[in-house]
């Protein structure tokens, strides 16, 4: 039966090889990408469609009987069932690291060609739902814009479309996933521009339109073309509170770098925990802790930013706490011990074996801010200015977006697109730049972009690292210079130059093993008096390599060696010092002009 289904596998394989092949010969490339940017806005909005759902109903099955006023110890225990379920999904079903779904995408655009894994279709929608549904402290966004992402690339490697095409349809699918989630089309594109994609020309743009608008309608189609939040403006904005958003964005820069220095600190805990059982004890046992006296750390949080930005009561937001209570002043206290706490919850999370992003944490941490902010302002009567709470706290989502993604269009489009707040499209921007200029004076990268640029794996938005990413050093490496070794002698030193046309000559030992080069020129005027070829041997005239590269380098360290050495040809070798080859400078940049030419090319 295994052998009847592989056969008939095969086979459709071959029926829609040949359909590739004629429609690539029935239509130009561009009118194929403009079908599959269709084709992958349609698909990303049912998977954001099907995530949405999971994690709605698993939530409203836990939680749906739990009294307002009473603490429920199952907040205790929800959370370590859905870690514990998630980590044996991935584990024994899915079989890979599905984590940091943003910082996927940025590696395998950076070092495999925009090629991801075809099990991400699926596995990070199953993951994060059952995380998130059980309590865990993340987003469903970056899950979902893996998802998307994936899906452009499987797409793109069924219909074999070239390297700059695939990439551009990755960022369709992340442009569809932010698009259909926040049914928030414009963000989705600015999303990719800033986040995601490294450079691209204005024929990229239609593609990414089309995915947004298709993504966005099909959510349309589901939820109704309200926006998400639902947000009335009860004060228009003014100049006079200028001053108190600069000062909120400079705070919600500070927010930023806390949320990103403290998650980056106990991830590190996490990462430095071997056991897959202690890592789950601790991610469980902070995470259940942290729900229990905080509940609304559960899911998303996306439930108390429509009560903030609604101005709700205080008892409907400290449900099922020990500080239920009806206080302005105790929820005061209550939030701002939420923003101290909710880092440490979503890392636990993810730390602990579950699936998530920090979309949904920044937005929640923004929120919360802004409310807090507006609050301390108010209640100290600055500068006489009595600022609207629920406005400042649309204005903290769209800093701490911008604050923790370095990503300050993408948090002033989105904001305006989750509330339908154009009308303060002024002080979101005002919030967002200055968030972003206080952050990047401590981070230079985003969350999501640091863990790569430790590395030297980054090359969003560098089209050089780009086209050097997409080189291929084997093709580079010429193998026709003849290794000598240092014992030889002069008389069969020239007897291989007479079989050479190169001027240099690698010199290694018996095993192979690189120790020196010999050039030409030094031994230019021995070769015509025969009386020194005994006396002589190739160590008298071998130099010592000055740079040699390896071939796990990048195609960046390559051509840094050629800039610090000066030098037309370096040599190859492996790990262990054992000879390969030369590339020379030459046919580095020849090549470097064809992949360019390609790489731009529409």
């Amino acid at each position: 039966m295994r052998l009847v289904s592989q056969q008939g596998l095969r086979r459709y394989l071959r029926l829609f090889n040949r359909f590739t092949d004629w429609l690539r010969s029935v239509t130009s490339e561009r009118n194929v990408v403009l079908g599959l940017s269709l084709i992958v806005g349609v698909l990303t909005a049912l998977a954001s469609y099907v995530l949405k759902y999971l994690v709605s109903e698993i939530r409203i099955l836990l939680t749906e009987r739990f009294a307002p006023e009473s603490i429920n110890l199952l907040y205790l225990v929800y959370p370590a069932v859905g870690i514990l379920v998630t980590s044996l999904v991935v584990r024994y079903v899915v079989r890979d690291d599905i984590s940091h779904g943003v910082t996927k995408i940025l590696f395998a655009i950076s070092r495999r060609k925009a090629r991801i894994k075809s099990h991400n279709v699926w596995s990070s929608i199953v993951a994060s739902g059952i995380t998130i549904g059980f309590g865990g402290s993340v987003g469903a966004e970056a899950p979902i814009v893996l998802t998307g992402s994936a899906i452009g690339s499987n797409l793109g490697r069924r219909f074999h479309v070239r390297g700059n095409t695939m990439m551009l349809l990755v960022g369709c699918g992340a442009a569809g996933a932010v698009a259909s989630i926040f049914k928030a089309p414009i963000a989705g594109l600015v999303f990719v521009l800033e986040v995601l994609m490294l450079d691209l020309n204005m024929a990229s743009l239609l593609p990414l339109l089309v995915t947004c608008v298709t993504s966005a309608c099909v959510s349309y189609a589901f939820y109704g073309t309200e926006s998400m939040f639902s947000f009335s403006l009860d004060r228009p904005f003014s100049i006079q509170v200028i001053p108190a958003c600069i000062l909120l964005g400079m705070v919600c820069g500070l927010v930023s770098l806390y949320f990103t220095r403290a998650m980056n600190w106990f991830e590190g805990i996490f990462g430095g925990i071997k056991s897959g059982l202690y890592k789950f004890l601790l991610g469980a046992s902070v995470l259940g802790v942290l729900i229990f006296f905080f509940p609304v750390l559960y899911g998303e949080g996306y439930d108390v930013i429509a009560q903030l930005l609604n101005n709700d009561s205080a008892a409907n937001i400290m449900h099922n706490s020990l500080f239920y209570s009806s206080n302005s002043r105790s929820l005061l206290i209550y939030l701002s011990l939420v923003m101290v706490f909710k880092v440490f919850a979503t890392t636990s999370t993810n730390g602990g074996g579950g699936c998530g992003g920090v979309f949904a944490p920044s937005l929640f941490l923004g929120c919360i801010a802004g409310f807090v902010f507006a609050s301390i302002w108010n209640g100290y009567e600055v500068m006489n200015e009595n600022l609207a709470t629920k406005n400042f706290a649309l204005y903290g989502m769209a800093g701490l977006m911008s604050g923790i993604m370095h990503a300050p269009l993408t948090g002033i489009f989105l904001i305006a697109e989750l509330t339908g707040g154009y009308e303060l499209f002024v002080p979101i921007m005002i919030v967002s730049v200055v968030s972003y200029l206080t952050i990047v004076v401590f981070e230079p990268h985003s969350i999501y972009a640091m863990r790569l640029a430790k590395k030297g794996e980054l090359i969003t938005h560098d089209k050089d690292k780009a086209v050097l990413q997409f080189m291929n050093m084997n093709a580079l490496v010429e193998k026709n210079f003849i290794p000598v070794y240092p014992d030889m002698d002069l008389r069969e030193l020239v007897q291989i130059i007479s079989k050479s046309n190169r001027n240099i000559f690698p010199v290694v030992d018996r095993g192979g093993k690189l120790i020196g080069l010999l050039r030409l020129d030094s031994v230019r005027q021995y070769i015509f008096r025969p009386e020194l070829y005994r006396k002589y041997n190739v160590a008298k005239f071998m130099t010592e390599v000055k740079a040699a590269i390896v071939v796990t380098d990048t195609m960046g360290v390559v051509t840094r060696k050629f800039e610090k050495t000066h030098e037309w040809n370096l040599p190859v070798i492996r790990n262990d010092g054992t000879y390969i080859g030369f590339i020379s400078r030459s046919g580095l940049f020849n090549t470097y002009r064809r992949t360019l030419v390609n790489f731009t090319s529409d």
